[in-house]
């Protein structure tokens, strides 16, 4: 680290005092009148902390890199723990507890509760508890790696160098031997609907309302818009959710599995508008009025809501961070073009995560992140995107990996199908959770599976063994004869093997 200290010298001379010269750089700023510069020297800097950015930081400081990671928010974790995977999951899980206890389910069970009542104000606190302790943890894991943390917006400058522009005017500068953009990506706004995080939200501002509206539209049903629907559904209000498809659940979701995903929302309260697009929106009367037209029919209606929730995907963060100095030309997208090392166009620019091609998970930049640090330290590159899982986490849960029907179908793969109900495991019926059930797809000719798709109980769990199975090319076989302990809901996955192998389940 340098720091310009001319000025401070200057002074303490005229001064003819024994000034003592003083590397704070909040001082050193005041006495020289003007913006500080430090200058940092490193391997590489990570420009973004989100989940692939603070992994990759961290993974290369293992590898005995120096690492700088660059992160433009007060704290760590970027959109995943501030306000995405993390802050949902919370009010997903406590907001199911509120619901078992209010709608009787644990009545039915045998608890007896009396008057149930929502305290929204420590609902949220728990959800703000966790991700302070999990952002403030990937300070810690920086402290204990070694690796450098700035404070600031990134930008490149150079193919060896970024400028992190400070809150208070600074600007630091690295020089790096490697650059890694993993600024991740934002809410794509939707035409003509202005959101004000209060009353039309996007997901952020859905995950910290101050109270449950009574009525509460929802512009898109995917996975984002699934989830945070059923939180505000259970804690009691009327969800409404409209989406151009056909189906919910957004891209890669089984047509069979959507469909029951449907009923099931549709049992707990949730409405849905499908083969529905949204003309406008407009404030009125301290609610919003929404206007709609059925896509085939050209049917309009108006809705009239408290809230509501813009939720119609992501785009990558890709602006303002230099590329056209370096000559990185964006895809249609807004996307960074990579090749199969995760480099850019510039040998010593790398880019991962949601700002390049392929699904915008968090799980996904993780493993990016990894490799292409392997990479940089001569490691082999390999990531298989056909084996990268989703995961809905509403209740029940959906989760696949691999093809579905309609993806085998359109590639004229022919293949068999092993289907069980969470209706016939011990365990579901035990929990009386049986909603749902586990369908795999296996080649017909060598039996290797090519894609599972659960909805039922701990899907999200459940999906691992399927990823690990197709990671490693096992056959539906291969999983039908490894020994699953009893009672599990992972039985229902083996069963459904055992149907895709032998033609049949044996508990059903």
């Amino acid at each position: 680290m340098q720091c310009s200290l001319r000025n401070t010298i200057s002074l303490a001379l005229r001064s003819k005092a024994p000034a003592p010269i003083k590397t704070n750089a909040a001082i050193l700023g005041a006495l020289n009148g003007r913006n500080y510069s430090t200058t940092h020297e490193a391997d590489l800097v990570v420009i973004g902390s989100g989940p692939g950015g603070y992994v990759a930081a961290i993974k290369a400081a293992q590898m005995g890199m120096k690492t700088v990671s660059v992160e433009k928010n007060a704290t760590l974790g970027g959109t995943c723990l501030n306000v995405g995977c993390i802050p949902s999951k919370a009010l997903l899980n406590n907001s199911h507890y509120y619901h078992m206890a209010h709608s009787g389910d644990l009545a039915a069970r045998g608890i007896n509760c009396g008057e149930v009542t929502l305290d929204l104000e420590k609902l949220m606190g728990q959800k703000t508890k966790a991700v302070t302790a999990l952002t403030g943890g990937i300070a810690q894991l920086f402290k204990k790696n070694k690796v450098t943390q700035l404070t600031g917006f990134g930008s490149i400058v150079g193919p060896n160098e970024v400028q992190v522009q400070k809150d208070d005017g600074s600007v630091d500068t690295v020089q790096a031997k490697n650059i890694m953009i993993a600024t991740g990506s934002e809410v794509t706004p939707f035409p003509g609907v202005e959101i004000d995080e209060e009353i039309i939200v996007s997901s952020t501002g859905a995950l910290a309302l101050k109270q449950v509206p009574k009525r509460m539209v929802v512009i898109g049903a995917g996975v984002i818009g699934l989830e945070l629907g059923s939180v505000w559904s259970r804690l009691g209000s009327e969800v409404t959710a409209i989406e151009f498809m056909e189906t919910i659940g957004g891209a890669g979701i089984d047509t069979e599995v959507s469909k029951t995903f449907q009923k099931t929302l549709v049992k707990q309260g949730l409405k849905f508008k499908l083969g529905t697009k949204v003309t406008g929106a407009q404030k009125s009367g301290g609610g919003v009025t929404v206007s709609v037209e059925n896509v085939k029919s050209g049917d309009k209606e108006d809705l009239e809501c408290d809230v509501l929730l813009v939720c119609v995907g992501r785009r990558p963060y890709t602006e303002n961070l230099g590329l056209d100095k370096v000559g990185i030309v964006k895809d249609d997208k807004g996307r960074i073009p990579v090749n199969g090392v995760f480099q850019t166009v510039v040998p010593s620019v790398y880019a991962i995560g949601d700002c390049i091609h392929g699904p915008m998970l968090a799980h996904k930049a993780e493993d990016e992140g990894i490799v292409c640090v392997e990479g940089m330290n001569g490691g082999h590159v390999h990531i298989d995107y056909n084996c990268v899982p989703s995961v809905v986490y509403t209740h029940p849960e959906v989760a696949w990996v691999g093809k579905s029907e309609e993806d085998l179908k359109k590639e004229g793969v022919e293949y068999k199908v092993g289907k069980f109900p969470f209706l016939a495991n011990s365990r579901a019926k035990t929990n009386n959770e049986t909603d749902g059930f586990v369908k795999v797809l296996a080649d017909k000719a060598t039996d290797r599976v090519l894609g599972t798709h659960i909805i039922g109980p701990s899907a999200g769990e459940l999906i691992n063994e399927a990823v690990l199975a197709m990671e490693y090319g096992a056959a539906s076989e291969d999983i039908a004869r490894v020994c699953h302990a009893h009672p599990t809901c992972a039985e229902a996955l083996r069963e459904a093997n055992v149907a895709a192998a032998f033609g049949k389940p044996i508990n059903f």
